[in-house]
């Protein structure tokens, strides 16, 4: 199993659903950048369960302890270690579900692989591994806005069939996306988007949605091609993240509709740089970021685990009625913008590391 993310930005995440803590190494971040638990509690905060009526039940305050690699405020340049205990397990709730694989879950694909699994909550494969994440990347943001002015925030842009107006990418702020517990920044949307979640749970059943994001005062440069091209990287970051099962940037498949003449983003000088008129490229191009913003869509599915009834079968192949019980989300996108905004900021400060490399190689 692949628990570690980047090359030399790297976090190992840990722990399962219903274990005692979950939580994460970072290894690679340089030393003497301010960091404290506060500053990774935020965005704990923004991803924790317990809500609303919107989010699961499950009440966890998700707190963060910070083991290692800090002294006097300041990082040592050693490994991150954090820690969040779990405090609001029930296991029992998963009994009828050890035996009968949940429809479009990882319980049958997991017990395939490893011929043994975490029954209760989906150990690896549930939500809860990206505590982790969230964790180290709210460390990875805090050398991001130090080292390069990087701001990251994402927003809900559709639940199910209700999709936000536009977002000035130049304007959006994580203050106006938190104002409503859905977690989009236009108000009538989110009202919407709300009321569409809790018909979803009042059926006992779950709905999907997209997340979209932007990455504000990336340097240029980013990028490793041919086969680490930054929106490649970005894309195997998001779609690792649980339910996660579309990823687009800038124009996205939209682009594929367009002529050449409509698509390109033409060239133009910006406060004494080469800059683009339009942005469709989404601030990647050959896989390298040109110093726009970087801009991209996550889209997430109805959450597996419902309360409808569901004919399926067990493990053994025999006709099985499940009824799941436990505290699930009907709609994940309102706690995935911290997963989202946490994983993003994982890949730019590895290919910012990467960067700085090269450029402290280059002598002239």
């Amino acid at each position: 199993m692949s628990s570690t993310f980047g090359t030399l930005f790297r976090v190992t995440t840990f722990g399962e659903s219903h274990c005692k803590g979950v939580g994460a190494v970072v290894d690679g971040c340089p030393p003497g950048i301010p960091l404290t638990e506060a500053d990774i509690q935020v965005q704990l905060d923004r991803r924790r369960p317990g809500q609303g009526k919107i989010t699961t039940d499950r009440q966890e305050s998700d707190r963060v302890t910070i083991l290692s690699g800090i002294e006097n405020g300041l990082t040592l340049g050693t490994p991150i270690g954090m820690l969040v205990p779990n405090q609001d397990q029930r296991p029992g709730d998963y009994k009828e579900m050890r035996s009968i694989p949940r429809p479009s879950h990882a319980d049958c694909t997991y017990q395939m692989k490893y011929g043994i699994r975490s029954a209760s909550g989906g150990g690896r494969s549930s939500a809860r591994e990206t505590i982790g994440r969230v964790a180290a990347g709210a460390v990875a943001e805090k050398f991001l806005s130090l080292a390069c002015g990087v701001e990251i925030v994402a927003w809900v842009s559709s639940v199910g069939t209700i999709s936000s107006p536009d977002v000035d990418l130049d304007a959006v702020t994580r203050t106006a996306v938190d104002r409503h517990p859905v977690r989009c920044p236009d108000p009538e949307t989110a009202e919407r988007m709300a009321g569409e979640i809790l018909a979803a749970r009042e059926a006992r059943d779950s709905v999907g949605g997209v997340v979209s994001c932007v990455c504000r005062n990336v340097p240029a440069g980013l990028g490793e091609p041919v086969f680490d091209k930054l929106e490649a990287k970005l894309a195997q970051a998001m779609l690792s993240i649980p339910a996660a099962k579309g990823f687009d940037i800038g124009s996205g498949f939209s682009g594929a509709r367009m002529r050449g003449s409509r698509h390109n983003d033409p060239f133009v000088l910006k406060n004494g740089r080469l800059g683009t008129l339009t942005n469709r490229s989404g601030g990647i191009q050959g896989g390298i970021s040109n110093g726009e913003p970087v801009h991209f869509r996550v889209a997430f599915k109805p959450p597996a685990t419902i309360g409808l009834a569901q004919e399926t079968v067990d493990f053994d192949g025999k006709p099985a009625t499940l009824e799941a019980k436990g505290r699930h989300d009907p709609c994940v996108v309102p706690r995935a913008i911290a997963i989202v905004e946490a994983m993003a900021a994982l890949v730019l400060a590895d290919m910012a590391l990467i960067q700085a490399g090269r450029a402290a190689g280059f002598r002239g």
